[in-house]
């Protein structure tokens, strides 16, 4: 199999992120990698940092000499950045859209054209290639060309297959995932403040449990209650602190939180397509 030409157009840190994972893991080689960015200082950074060919604009001629485009430009971009390559694109491509907000169709009726289309929600933690990644793609697309896509996301973090009318999901569950996450260690930090630990001992027991319990989760495929209870004693330290946040309603709060986040997500999808005059599919 020949080994595939990749472009990020609009290579900021998701789309650095991205390339540093895909060189790292070998599924593309640096010369057969090149991004575009918005100036030429950004452009020369990247070209240093990588060994690749990276350019200050040149959409097009970026497009046109790749197997696969992924768009990391802006939402509010795309309508513009696929006007521009438009007539460089051909069939046999495979487009990959890193916008949040905007569903397949909307990215089909922009290209004009009959090739595989797919949309990717990656998360922040892809910077150390261990972020979680949604995708979804439209009705063209093959196997090989799915398992050629997660290939390139799994160099950064896990892939989870979903359909289009669900992105807004993953985006409330995981796009915004780390920003819950990161509150809840910022509380235990205080926590450990508050009953007499420094900041320093509090920082590193906080941040590796939660680490720790993560790998937990999802090395032992074990529900998480199950390892929740392995954890509890009667009578203990640990049932009386899930008592008071059972009793707090943390649960619940979670629960809610990602349900808002996904209408959110929902309402900023219309409001993105009447903004960019595109229609509402």
């Amino acid at each position: 199999m020949t080994p595939p030409r990749v472009t990020v157009l609009g290579a900021g840190n998701m789309g650095a992120a991205l390339i540093g994972g895909m060189l790292k893991a070998g599924v593309v080689a640096a010369e057969n990698l090149t991004a575009t960015t918005r100036s030429e200082a950004s452009a020369a950074k990247l070209a240093e940092r990588f060994s690749i060919v990276a350019t200050a604009g040149g959409n097009r001629d970026a497009a046109r000499m790749a197997d696969i485009v992924i768009l990391a430009v802006k939402p509010t971009s795309i309508a513009k950045v696929i006007h521009e390559i438009r007539d460089g694109l051909r069939e046999n491509q495979l487009l990959i859209s890193l916008a949040a907000s905007l569903p397949l169709a909307v990215i089909e009726s922009e290209v004009r054209l009959l090739m595989p289309v797919f949309r990717a929600m990656p998360n922040i933690p892809v910077v150390l290639e261990e972020g979680a990644i949604g995708i979804c793609h439209n009705a063209i697309a093959t196997r090989a060309q799915r398992d050629l896509v997660e290939s390139l996301f799994r160099a950064v973090g896990i892939v989870a297959w979903v359909e289009d009318e669900q992105m807004d999901a993953v985006t409330a569950l995981s796009g915004s995932g780390p920003a819950y996450v990161y509150i809840f260690i910022e509380a235990m930090i205080a926590a450990g403040l508050k009953m007499g630990l420094s900041r320093d001992v509090s920082a590193r027991l906080a941040e590796q449990t939660v680490l720790g319990a993560a790998k937990h989760v999802r090395d032992s495929g074990l529900h998480p209650a199950i390892l929740r209870d392995q954890v509890i004693t009667p009578g203990g330290v640990t049932i009386a602190a899930i008592h008071e946040l059972e009793r707090h309603g943390l649960r619940s709060m979670l629960i809610s939180a990602i349900e808002t986040a996904t209408h959110h997500s929902r309402q900023r999808t219309n409001a993105l397509l009447e903004q960019i005059n595109l229609p509402n599919s």
